[in-house]
């Protein structure tokens, strides 16, 4: 099984969920304690993917109150039916349950949501019968714990559970069988399932029957993708979605992450989506060849303007009721309960430049880097000084300060980039994190940290990266804010 080295959408989007439309293909993905939720992405060629947007855009879909690091919005399935598309997802923060949303276009608007409280889970799955039927499949749980997978027949548009919940085809006896998606082709049911886990067991498996609902026969040569055990680039590969092509090729996305530094290896950026190719073989999937994105050598992305990018999100909180445009640039101020805020973007490449130009006159606050808030690196500007800062868990770690002698614009950098040291030595992580200041007077570093600090292996969770501007009291005045990114450091470098 030769896998794809570069994801066609990278950083921190899991859980992919596809569908298509004519010649055009849509994908979905889950974001956790992050608003929007339900990144959606277009595509023409299943290579190049456009961010239309979300799915959940507005707080009367989504409620992240309370949300813990890897809290909140649970894995999606989006399909079109009956001249409609429908996303159904799991907010394990407010209590709800499952939720289903609808829309002509997936660039929006979608509806507010038609909750399953009566069918306590995550990872739902629609599918629809010839008759009308609809099916709805998940990994359950119940008073007792994990119910495995299971499926009942609902009215989608009430949320109603119409039959009691049955157990379904539980994997080839990997741990937490998840992810399930049902599909009709021809007159067999395929049962396509993520077990294993989502780290390095993690697996692709699938299953035949007659019905909906079983019984199911495993394929042969299950699991038809994984991994596991390989010395591939892309490891933790699992939780897919079949998509048929208009020429009756099909093509399975599904994530996986891109490790880097010694044993045991650590990856920063999340679980990203990649993709190959699906041939059939005696009513079989198997997996093909690699479909990879053709990226830039470099990107680039601004904030200017007075709307934020669809890029940008909150933990806890929609971006948009945080970070406001304001005179010369953009004004960012904690919450109405005092708390610190954070607004930012998804990490995406592996080597990347971060400036901030900010104004901190009577507050606290600058430029950050976290996989959550306890695994994060700052540069904060406060009291006449700017510190970098790093948190690690319960440990807190001043990497360096310097003094600013009364300014109060200042650029913020963060550089990441190749790690030091060798493929034998234990000091070799995934990259390094440097931080520097520039003001009046130049450009100074003051800090550098090895970035195992913050990766998933490190921090634990589901997320990845995100980089932003954060304030804990007064007011930050961001005057720009860059995010300059490439797999390949030398072009960065090339960039200055």
């Amino acid at each position: 099984m030769h896998l794809p080295t570069r994801p066609v959408v990278s950083g921190f989007h899991p859980d992919p969920t596809i569908c298509r439309v004519d010649g055009t293909y849509y994908m979905a993905h889950s974001s956790f304690e992050y608003a929007p939720g339900v990144p959606l992405y277009r595509s023409t060629d299943l290579r190049t993917w456009e961010h239309i947007g979300h799915a959940l855009d507005r707080p009367s879909q989504l409620s992240l109150t309370g949300a813990a690091a890897s809290g909140g919005i649970f894995a999606p399935t989006l399909r079109h039916h009956d001249g409609l598309f429908w996303l159904i997802t799991t907010n394990l923060t407010d209590g709800g349950g499952h939720l289903l949303v609808t829309a002509q276009d997936p660039a929006g608007p979608w509806s507010d949501p038609v909750r399953f409280p009566d069918a306590p889970g995550i990872d739902p799955d629609l599918a629809w019968d010839r008759d009308g039927t609809c099916y709805l499949t998940w990994s359950g749980f119940d008073d007792h714990g994990p119910m495995g997978l299971v499926q009942a027949e609902v009215d989608p548009t009430t949320g109603k559970v119409l039959s009691e919940p049955r157990q379904l085809w539980q994997g080839t006896g990997g741990k937490f069988p998840e992810g399930p998606h049902l599909y009709r082709i021809g007159d067999i049911w395929y049962q396509l399932i993520a077990e294993g886990g989502t780290e390095r067991g993690h697996t692709i498996t699938i299953a035949r029957g007659s019905s909906p609902a079983g019984p199911f026969e495993p394929c042969p040569w299950n699991p038809i993708l994984t991994a596991r055990g390989t010395d591939s680039p892309v490891q933790n590969a699992g939780h897919g979605d079949l998509v048929e092509l208009p020429d009756g090729q099909w093509v399975l996305v599904y994530h996986g992450v891109r490790t880097r530094g010694t044993s045991p290896e650590w990856h920063v950026l999340g679980r990203e989506t990649f993709a190959s190719r699906i041939t059939w073989e005696d009513g079989w999937p198997q997996v093909g060849e690699p479909v990879e994105a053709a990226y830039p050598a470099i990107v680039t992305e601004e904030l200017s303007g007075t709307i934020l990018p669809p890029s940008w999100a909150a933990p806890g909180r929609f971006p948009d009721e945080l970070l406001q445009p304001a005179k010369n640039g953009w004004r960012l101020t904690p919450a109405d309960s005092g708390e610190p805020v954070f607004v930012g973007r998804r990490q995406e490449h592996l080597y990347a430049r971060i400036r901030a130009e900010v104004r901190v006159e009577d507050g606290e606050g600058g430029l950050e880097l976290r996989i959550d808030p306890r695994h994060a690196v700052r540069l904060e500007v406060a009291g006449g000084q700017v510190r970098a800062v790093a948190r690690i868990g319960s440990l807190v770690s001043l990497l360096g300060e310097t003094n600013i002698d009364g300014q109060t614009d200042l650029t913020l950098t963060l550089r990441i980039e190749p790690a030091d040291g060798h493929i034998f030595s234990t000091e070799l992580g995934p990259d390094k994190l440097v931080a520097t200041v520039t003001g009046r007077d130049g450009t100074t570093e003051i800090g550098r940290v090895d970035g195992r600090y913050f990766s998933t292996e490190v921090a634990g969770g589901m997320t990845g990266r995100l980089i932003g501007v954060f304030c804990d009291r007064g007011d930050l005045i961001v005057r720009s804010f860059t995010y300059t990114g490439s797999d390949d450091p030398d072009a960065l470098d090339r960039d200055g």
